[in-house]
């Protein structure tokens, strides 16, 4: 008898289990659309700024002080010249809002696209005007 209610409570843990990795899965994803749709450049262009920043260290950091315009300025300026630039948000700057909210905003005003999000380290991409 004892093996037969094992039985049944593996099965029933089985159960919970799919369907917690099933809204886990829809969660994640809808997160990746978010920023799949936001960002209007190709996964190619994507996989190419990743790579080349992922051993670069933050050129922008955000301090306690917020977006400010000279941030956003210095942001386009190296965008300008780079085409490309990562930045770090500190704790202090999260002020209630969460790191893809402010991303979003900065890749907003600055007229680039946000390629990722990882932490409160993000990466903007801007493609040069001939």
């Amino acid at each position: 008898m004892s093996c037969a209610r094992e039985a049944e409570k593996r099965a029933a843990c089985s159960d919970h289990m799919l369907e917690v990795r099933q809204s886990d899965e829809g969660a994640s994803e809808k997160d990746k659309g978010e920023i799949e749709n936001m960002s209007g450049i190709t996964a190619g262009k994507k996989r190419f700024v990743k790579r080349h920043l992922s051993d670069e260290r933050p050129t922008v950091i955000i301090g306690k002080s917020g977006v400010s315009e000279e941030l956003l300025k210095e942001i386009g300026k190296q965008l300008d010249k780079n085409k490309m630039v990562k930045v770090k948000l500190l704790k202090t700057a999260l002020t209630g809002d969460e790191t893809k909210h402010i991303a979003m905003q900065i890749a907003q005003q600055t007229e680039s696209s946000l390629v990722e999000i990882r932490g409160h380290t993000f990466m903007l991409y801007k493609h040069r005007k001939k």
